[in-house]
């Protein structure tokens, strides 16, 4: 039985669903056990999409080579050069940009994938995998058959039993999307970590359904969202979505450590536990 549906983010191409659900749900049950409650694996999917984004056979080994050269204007870029400034802001140890050295493209991605380098955030992350993640993010947005695809992935997922849907990252925005788009599924609790929706510019204005003045629309199926941020995610650049979701949002900040984005430290969380616990319990005495 799928009471809850895990929804992974980028870089995710080369597992599978079994493979990724047997690394989230021990840090998954040790959030649900701190809130006083227990979850079998039994009862949890993860609604896999990685591999709509594997590259196809090459002649090279690992993943295609990448450069600065390759990124493109316009979202890869400006992820990248998002990233670096965020870094910068909350690592001393990562050099900044200054207005007065942008210029062209590959000059300016360089220094930016330079300066990551030097992030404990983006720590052990080549610049073709730093390009690779910025890529799945324009393919996401630009694509339509890529977008449809995995949404699609999501959505196969949920049943009429699914009680909880927790997001990651990227798949905040997957199922954001997908649950507005099907306003006809039953009630459930939506729990986004480490999510860039609210990030102007570079999400929410590329979203479908597209804000209203500032505004985004609510999915009619979600009866609670509980969002939860670390204040040090490079990624999740506006921590709060009540602002821009309405009020029923309830945002909430964690401390994750050095990786801030990490799906499985922001498992572990108490926060993140009390949420899931307390729709699981809300489901069984209505």
């Amino acid at each position: 039985m799928t009471r809850l549906v895990l929804l992974h983010g980028i870089a995710q191409q080369h597992k599978g669903p079994h493979s990724l659900l047997a690394d989230w749900y021990p840090a998954l049950a040790d959030g649900v056990t701190l809130a006083g409650a227990t979850l079998e694996r039994q009862e949890v999917t993860m609604a896999f999409y990685g591999d709509v984004f594997r590259p196809v056979g090459h002649r090279g080994l690992g993943e295609p080579e990448l450069d600065a050269s390759d990124v493109e204007d316009g979202l890869e870029r400006d992820l990248l050069l998002a990233w670096w400034e965020a870094a910068a802001r909350m690592e001393s140890r990562v050099p900044g940009p200054d207005a007065a050295a942008r210029g062209r493209t590959p000059h300016l991605v360089q220094r930016a994938l330079n300066a990551l380098s030097h992030s404990a955030f983006f720590a052990g992350l080549s610049d073709r995998l730093l390009i690779s993640d910025a890529r799945q993010v324009r393919r996401y947005f630009t694509e339509p058959d890529v977008r449809a695809a995995v949404q699609e992935r999501f959505l196969a997922a949920l049943t009429e039993r699914t009680e909880v849907v927790v997001a990651h990252s990227l798949g905040s925005v997957v199922a954001y999307e997908t649950l507005c788009a099907h306003p006809e599924l039953p009630d459930l609790t939506l729990v986004t970590l480490g999510s860039p929706l609210a990030v102007r510019g570079l999400v929410l204005d590329r979203l479908v359904p597209a804000p209203r003045d500032g505004r985004a629309r609510w999915p009619a199926s979600v009866k609670y969202w509980t969002n939860i941020a670390d204040r040090g995610d490079a990624v999740a650049l506006a921590k709060e979505l009540a602002p821009t979701f309405g009020n029923r949002v309830t945002d909430l900040l964690v401390h994750n450590g050095a990786k801030a984005h990490d799906v499985l430290p922001y498992l572990t969380a108490r926060e993140t536990g009390r949420a899931i616990a307390a729709a699981m319990r809300g489901r069984r005495s209505g």
